[in-house]
């Protein structure tokens, strides 16, 4: 294999197909929830855009975020994976939607980028547990069947860990009382 078509497949690999499909998918139905008032005009020529604008880049962010993943401290990708490309994803979609002159709402906007924070912590969560991966040789219906378990496992996260912290030991609290 030529040292072209080693670029080549690397620059596809980057790509992550599994997460631009549905990705597309699920910010399109959250711009058009979110555009409902506005009629059915705006909505589609921004849902339109959306659905064309996200395929394409959503397979590049999130085969940015998979290669995030590999990056030393964990904190620091963890940050690339759920502040970094998303935030960079949305900065280019807001443009990319005033460009094509189907501005969406701010409450659009808001809602959209609320949901890309917690897509973020979601591709974070299920990407370590190594699902909707590309190149790892797991096909999209093996990852379909662990994502009840992961969606549980991410929905009891923060309740796991409100318990932690709720029941961690007090005794550095009642010492320092004491004195």
């Amino acid at each position: 294999m030529t040292t072209r078509h080693t670029l080549f497949l690397t620059r596809i690999f980057c790509w992550n197909w599994k997460c631009a499909l549905m990705s597309a998918t699920a910010r399109s139905l959250v711009y058009l929830a979110a555009m409902a008032r506005t009629g059915p005009r705006g909505s589609v020529a921004v849902v339109a855009v959306e659905i064309v604008y996200v395929t394409l880049t959503a397979g590049v962010y999130a085969g940015m975020q998979q290669r995030a993943l590999a990056i030393r401290p964990h904190l620091l990708g963890n940050l690339i994976v759920v502040l970094g490309v998303p935030g960079l994803a949305q900065w280019l979609d807001w443009t990319t939607h005033r460009v094509a002159g189907a501005p969406a709402t701010g409450r659009a906007t808001l809602a959209v980028s609320l949901f890309a924070t917690l897509s973020g912590l979601f591709h974070l969560h299920v990407m370590r547990n190594g699902v909707f991966l590309t190149g790892q040789g797991r096909s999209l219906c093996d990852d379909f069947r662990r994502v009840p378990r992961l969606l549980l496992g991410f929905v009891l996260k923060p309740v796991a860990f409100l318990t932690a912290f709720a029941s961690r030991p007090t005794s550095t609290v009642e010492s320092e009382a004491a004195l």
